[in-house]
């Protein structure tokens, strides 16, 4: 088997599955992209089996600390365990991600699961080379109705495959209806797998929407970012006085209004610039909810991010009434934690309010974290309770 023979102090002896090309010592056997290689230390002693990839500045991403094929057998083992992690953490596997990339030992692979109809996301070369395989061992496991292909990320140009939205397995699905356990009675979206903007319904934050309509009922809430409106929904159901949801998409924006109507409740949907909205709004809430894509895809682009942060969480506190709540989250890895809890005291403080924390979120168990592995980890939420002026 090909391979390649990694550097002194290379991350992967931290733990990491990652080999980037400037910790690479050799080659050795001439490994081709998406080849299935080994790897050895500097001491010709083996640390396991690779897919690789020298058109990506990640050039191997390591799938065994053993001699391990890409076969039939190994994607069925892999998606059977990871199946049986989520129904070990009590999560409805119904309604969640069933495969979590490096968190599954699957680089690359992103598997979400809306009731009877899967969507796959092949993200590493290798992976995405073996996609019928992925497709049956998803077949086998769970019977699907479809497999949609949603290869429409960013990320496939660092990998060199090109973007793809098809239908791999069964037939397209159109528009249909989930339901999100998020309140008594549930929350229904409307969910296009193939043509949607998205798919319509973040699966990582459906603790957050639960814990935020907890402190909902007879408030006045602002859900800026709102995509389809996960947030304002269950907000909504809880019982909120009022609810106004934002976004720049207006895609977005009429999804939220059919969402509001599957659900029989109020929302104000509003197309506009969140930052606009927040710098301009003359009205005052309860409860402010600021969710946002992803401001940086790179460490090149943090400092700029946190200041877009700064902005929306200086803005969003000034709006917040008397014993006001601000619910915040960050969906970038390269914003730790604590980054981003420190920009929030620092919006805090030009703002001359003080907050006190209430809760922590973070993404839902059918996204689980290696430890050794930062970049499993991305979501980040904090819920911060604006306190009397003193």
């Amino acid at each position: 088997m090909p391979g390649i023979v990694i550097k002194p102090r290379a991350r992967i002896f931290h733990g990491h599955d990652w080999v980037y090309a400037s910790e690479i010592r050799k080659l050795f056997g001439e490994p081709k992209a998406g080849d299935v290689i080994s790897l050895k230390d500097y001491r010709d002693r083996p640390l396991g089996t690779a897919i690789y990839n020298p058109e990506s500045q990640i050039v191997a991403r390591r799938i065994s600390r053993r001699k391990q094929k890409l076969d039939s057998e190994f994607f069925q083992r892999r998606i059977e365990q990871a199946i049986a992690l989520r129904e070990k953490s009590g999560v409805d596997i119904t309604l969640a991600r069933i495969v979590w990339s490096e968190s599954d030992g699957l680089p690359g692979v992103v598997v979400d699961r809306y009731g009877g109809h899967l969507v796959l996301q092949t993200l590493t070369l290798a992976m995405h080379q073996r996609r019928e395989l992925i497709v049956e061992a998803l077949v086998e496991a769970l019977s699907p109705e479809s497999i949609i292909l949603r290869n429409d990320s960013p990320m496939l140009a660092a990998e060199g495959i090109e973007e793809e939205v098809t239908v791999l397995h069964g037939s397209n699905p159109g528009a249909f209806v989930v339901e999100a356990p998020t309140v008594e009675g549930g929350v229904k979206f409307e969910i296009d797998l193939l043509d949607g903007q998205k798919t319509g319904l973040y699966l990582d934050q459906l603790d957050a929407h639960r814990e935020i309509a907890k402190l909902a009922k007879g408030k006045r809430v602002l859900d800026c970012f709102c995509n389809q409106g996960g947030f304002a929904l269950a907000c909504a159901k809880a019982g909120a006085a009022s609810v106004t949801a934002v976004d720049s998409s207006g895609p977005a924006i009429e999804a939220t209004l059919r969402n509001a109507e599957l659900n029989g409740v109020e929302i104000n949907a509003v197309k506009h610039n969140a930052f606009d909205y927040l710098k301009h709004c003359e009205d005052q809430y309860d409860i402010v909810i600021l969710d946002p894509p992803s401001f940086t895809k790179n460490k090149k682009s943090l400092n700029n991010a946190m200041r877009g942060y700064k902005e929306i969480h200086l803005r969003g506190i000034k709006l917040l009434d008397r014993d006001g709540v601000l619910a915040t989250y960050c969906c970038s890895h390269h914003a730790s934690r604590q980054m981003f809890l420190d920009n929030i005291v620092t919006a805090s403080v030009d703002a001359k309010r003080t907050l006190r924390l209430v809760a922590s979120h973070g993404q839902r168990l059918d996204h689980p974290v290696i430890p050794a592995i930062p970049e499993t980890e991305y979501l980040k939420g904090f819920v911060l309770e604006l306190m009397p002026s003193r």
